[in-house]
């Protein structure tokens, strides 16, 4: 296996070890994040809502709308984790719902669009032999 290949396997398990950590061991997953006063909550929800909207701002950029599709249809797991968060911290259900549920029904619509616009995308022509003048430009 190539050694990007590894290290791309590595920063997805990573992301599988904290998250699940955080969700099991919420204070022990705090307390080894270094944030001791959940106050310091909003700085990770910040970066993480940051690195999604990066993440999606690349693939639309460099036009690669499948990817883009599927990586929105896993991040819809954020807005329903966060739903998820503010019922079972005591939160309203209600407002639960209208923030965080109409949140997840939107990205995963744009996901269900984003996947079908890009399996009904007419495939690109097959490229023909090269010859050395064009290989050479």
């Amino acid at each position: 296996m190539r050694l990007t290949t590894t290290m791309a396997w590595l920063v997805v398990a990573a992301g599988f070890v904290f998250g699940l950590n955080f969700l099991f061991n919420g204070h022990g997953a705090a307390a080894g994040f270094g944030i001791a006063d959940p106050s310091g909550y909003h700085v990770v929800k910040g970066v993480r809502d940051l690195a999604y909207a990066l993440t999606a701002l690349i693939l639309l950029v460099l036009r690669q709308r499948r990817a883009l599709g599927w990586v929105v249809l896993a991040d819809a797991v954020i807005p329903i984790g966060d739903f998820f968060s503010v019922v079972t911290s005591g939160g309203s259900a209600g407002y639960a719902a209208a923030v965080h549920g109409s949140a997840a029904v939107l990205v995963l619509i744009t996901a269900a669009l984003l996947l079908r616009e890009s399996a009904h995308a007419p495939s690109a022509p097959a490229a023909g032999p090269r010859s050395p003048a064009s290989a050479a430009r």
